[in-house]
């Protein structure tokens, strides 16, 4: 009941976000009936129905992805001070935002479900009814528990993901173990210690009373979400958590699996003979070690987009910058988690468009419906993330913002900064892109 009480009453751009998952999901959903019918229509081609259920697993995974960006970014399941006091912990938030996430895709499951049974001919009374009855197996019988099973699949896969991803974390123990146990408490602090100690740690008499503070540090940013103010107070939204630094490792590991699908690729071109497999329409068949390579490939732009973008930062900041430089260059270090991974997804389904419009013959006829709501699907959904990845950072850093602008720095100074950070971006994985997806095409062009 809260989930569909804080669903009814979210922010328009929070609700526009929710119904593109939903449309998402009814995308998925759709492509994976379709698959049913295949497998309905074909009895005896089990291999082609199963080699379609499995191409399907890229729109799944894409919109399970924008789920959770838009999970990331819903501000009515954000912890702020004083809702445990009420038992709104970070426990039952996390339940809350995996059911709102829950709630969204059954939707769009449902229209997915109601148009497979519009165009199979067993809705009747609207336009098209039966446009599709021969190729989604209207003469036979519709197994309803095959066809739910594949319409849960979007679902449970969302909400468990955001319940894992937004699981509460007790950094509080990181913190107090990692602080010097000096004289005194466990938290590093004496007895004695008095207004110095609580001016150090940002925690003051004015705090508790809920008079508004400078910054605090982490570990008292994270207990202050389980405090209510004092006097009864406004309460105010607690600040977004800092995102991590890029893993030291990302930038390697992401750098060798694009190297070896590469690599791979460029083996799988030289091999007269081997397993062929018929790839998705508007591609040319070619050997199983081309889907690997892909794979290798995607997996290694989306873990190597994090440390480009926080090198990209670097590069801004070099050689004797200026205050223009130094803030886009700090602005794109500090966003290289939120934003690098989804702008190394982009990169990759980039590339396998860029691939596709290469490698496709205009006088086939097999680029089909399905093929272009798969693409549709996976590319809405890959550019969905990266919008809504860039509106979490820009809510991450709207505080630093307003102190530039009380502190007296030109709007233009902001504009012009954020206009270098794209630049920098666009110089650093436009050609990425491009040198990528023609690597990945000269195997299936030969």
């Amino acid at each position: 009941m809260l989930a569909l009480r804080l669903t009814r009453s979210a922010h328009p751009a929070v609700q526009l976000r929710r119904l593109l998952v939903a449309a998402a999901s009814a995308g998925t959903g759709f492509l994976l009936l379709c698959t049913l019918g295949h497998a309905l229509t074909h009895p005896g081609a089990s291999t082609g129905s199963v080699l379609r259920l499995g191409w399907c697993v890229i729109p799944l995974a894409a919109t399970v992805h924008f789920a959770l960006a838009v999970a990331r970014t819903d501000p009515g399941t954000r912890p702020r001070p004083g809702l445990a006091a009420i038992g709104l912990g970070p426990v039952r938030l996390m339940a809350v935002s995996a059911t709102t996430t829950a709630l969204a895709t059954l939707l769009g499951s449902a229209l997915a479900l109601l148009l497979f049974l519009h165009l199979r001919g067993d809705l009747d009374g609207m336009p098209f009814d039966g446009a599709a009855a021969d190729f989604l197996a209207a003469d036979v019988s519709l197994p309803l528990p095959a066809a739910l099973t594949l319409l849960s699949l979007v679902p449970v896969a969302a909400s468990l993901s955001v319940a894992l991803m937004l699981r509460p974390r007790d950094t509080r123990l990181a913190a107090h173990a990692a602080a010097p146990r000096l004289f005194g408490g466990a938290d590093g602090r004496s007895p004695a210690d008095g207004p110095a100690t609580a001016s150090r740690t940002g925690r003051t008499p004015q705090a508790r009373a809920g008079e508004p503070v400078g910054p605090v540090e982490p570990a008292e940013a994270v207990e202050s979400v389980h405090e209510a103010p004092a006097d009864g107070g406004r309460e105010t939204p607690a600040p977004l958590s800092e995102p991590p630094a890029p893993s030291a490792t990302a930038l390697p590991w992401g750098a060798a699996l694009l190297a070896a699908g590469l690599a791979v690729e460029g083996y799988a071109s030289r091999t007269v003979s081997g397993a062929d497999v018929p790839l998705p329409t508007g591609f040319p068949t070619g050997p199983a070690a081309v889907l690997l390579g892909w794979t290798l490939t995607a997996v290694g732009l989306a873990l190597a987009g994090p440390g480009l973008t926080h090198l990209s930062g670097r590069l801004l900041q070099a050689v004797r910058p200026g205050a223009l430089r130094l803030l886009a260059g700090r602005g794109l270090m500090e966003e290289s988690t939120r934003i690098g991974r989804p702008l190394g997804v982009v990169c990759a389904v980039a590339s396998g468009a860029y691939t596709m419009a290469a490698l496709y013959d205009p006088a086939d006829p097999s680029f089909g419906p399905l093929t272009t709501l798969g693409a549709l699907v996976v590319a809405g959904s890959t550019l969905a993330t990266l919008l809504t990845a860039a509106v979490e950072a820009r809510q991450a850093r709207a505080e630093t913002t307003a102190a530039l602008l009380r502190l007296g720095a030109p709007a233009k100074t902001l504009r012009s900064a954020a206009a270098l950070r794209t630049g920098a971006l666009l110089t650093v994985f436009v050609p990425l892109t491009l040198t990528v997806a023609e690597l990945a095409a000269l195997p299936l062009a030969q």
